[in-house]
């Protein structure tokens, strides 16, 4: 189960820093942001995973 949550954080942060390049070299603020936004999200969730990881041993 864990390794599924951080391979869904990991392509989070992708998607999100994809958006954002996107959103940059458009000159979309929203998507821009947005992008920043899904990056958080998986970096958020990575870090649940690891304090999770940190309490298993």
């Amino acid at each position: 189960m864990a390794k599924d949550q951080k391979a869904k954080a990991k392509k989070e942060q992708i998607k999100g820093k994809a958006k954002e390049v996107v959103g940059r070299a458009t000159g979309d603020m929203r998507a821009e942001a947005k992008g920043r936004a899904g990056q958080s999200k998986g970096d958020a969730r990575q870090a649940k995973e690891k304090g999770k990881d940190v309490f298993k041993h």
